[in-house]
């Protein structure tokens, strides 16, 4: 592999069959739910005519995540990794079957599509944590960057394309079209799944689970380094929130509806293009260093894009702020892979990715609340240069991260 390049490097797709049969499982898994994403709002939509039952839908979803990814980091230190992949998989399954069944029903239930997005949101957390807990047994520590930047690029395009897919189901078949096919996809992504080789545990002392997640809590407090990530990625998550004063901000700039459009694609098309040019970023010596300034530089992207004079300007704001904040959470991925315990991984990274709802949720409501004081373009301008300036201060405090070199390759030491 050439260090210098700057295209992300493909081949752990050729030469490792775990993490590509993992990628197909994930591709089939992004566009299952990318159907699910549109359907579940637009069925509410129908049976309600209610935009705060549509959001408490995606509310109710996102805390049974959260607690399914606190869940799921303590199981995945516990119990042998594939298996829970697998049973958390089949789980999610037959919550899309239940969904289909009752879009079938002359009356869909309401409560039963809240039900089974409480369901689907818990177990799908379990499965996605003991896969993060699972990958660098998978693919050795070495390829974790790597392997993540295939991953961030697939999620990406993903998000963009499936919606598009679901859209035109719902345009031909109705909603129970995309939660079938969705049940369909799931079930199939089982096949590759089962092709992994065993993940056992790491061997760790057996204690209750609350005090195992406290450990994990401690572990974070008293490492600076892995302590320092997680507050990165927090404020990060808090940054992409931007994205709920796009309507606001479409009136602003009087955009019409097929441009809105844009600003909703700048963000993971900037992110996948990240993804894709992150070679070279994958052997940076100071990679807390490099995490710190995309960082901040990051949140400079979003407080420009308020007060661009013409829409077009702000996207290309958003996609630099995607494709900065790509490059932000691929080496806060890897030094999180890298550099936690084993016998943590888990619950660690089950902490940093229930930060990601969490930090979502806190920006929104304080953009929100900086809705009542100020104009849409303020209130993005404001948000993205308070962020800054708080990113500059861990920057200066958080020595650790910002100090940390990357061991150089065998291969280069020997040379």
């Amino acid at each position: 592999m050439n260090p210098h390049s700057l295209l992300l490097n493909l081949s752990l797709l050729k030469t490792n069959p775990a993490f590509r049969a993992v990628f197909l499982a994930r591709f089939i898994s992004i566009v299952s739910l990318g159907l699910l994403g549109v359907a579940v709002p637009v069925q509410i939509q129908t049976l309600t005519g209610s935009p705060w039952l549509v959001g408490l839908a995606v509310t109710l979803t996102g805390g049974a995540m959260f607690i399914g990814l606190i869940s799921g980091g303590v199981l995945a230190d516990r119990h042998e990794r594939k298996r829970l992949i697998l049973i958390a998989r089949s789980t999610c399954g037959l919550g899309f079957i239940g969904l289909f069944i009752n879009a079938l029903l002359p009356e869909p239930s309401l409560v039963a599509i809240y039900l089974l997005g409480l369901w689907d949101g818990f177990f799908g957390a379990i499965g996605v944590t003991a896969l993060l807990a699972a990958t660098p047994g998978l693919v050795g520590r070495e390829n974790v960057m790597q392997a993540g930047a295939i991953t961030m690029l697939t999620v990406r395009l993903g998000s963009v394309i499936a919606p598009m897919i679901g859209g035109l189901l719902l345009a031909s078949g109705g909603v129970a079209w995309n939660f079938g096919l969705a049940a369909m996809g799931t079930f199939i992504t089982l096949i590759p799944l089962f092709s992994l080789p065993r993940m056992p545990a790491p061997q760790m002392q057996r204690e209750h689970p609350l005090r195992a997640l406290l450990q994990a809590f401690r572990f974070l407090l008293s490492n600076p380094l892995i302590g320092g990530v997680a507050l990165v990625g927090a404020l990060l998550t808090m940054a992409s929130a931007v994205r709920v004063l796009y309507p606001a901000l479409a009136n602003h700039w009087q955009m019409s509806a097929s441009q809105i459009g844009f600003l909703y694609a700048a963000v993971p098309l900037g992110a996948a293009l990240g993804a894709l040019t992150s070679g070279r970023i994958a052997h940076t010596a100071m990679p807390g260093r490099v995490t710190l300034a995309t960082t901040v530089a990051a949140f400079l992207a979003v407080g420009a894009f308020g007060v661009m004079p013409l829409w077009g300007l702000a996207v290309v704001c958003l996609a630099l702020f995607g494709y900065l904040s790509a490059i932000s959470s691929l080496l806060q991925y890897t030094l999180i892979q890298t550099q936690t315990p084993d016998d943590m991984l888990g619950r660690i990274n089950g902490l940093w990715t229930a930060q990601n709802v969490t930090g979502d949720a806190i920006g929104a409501a304080l953009l929100g609340a900086f809705g009542t004081l100020l104009t849409p373009a303020a209130s993005a301008s404001v948000s993205g240069l308070g962020l800054a300036v708080m990113g500059v201060l861990l920057a200066l405090l958080l020595n650790e991260l910002r100090r940390f070199r990357q061991p150089a390759p065998q291969a280069a030491q020997s040379s």
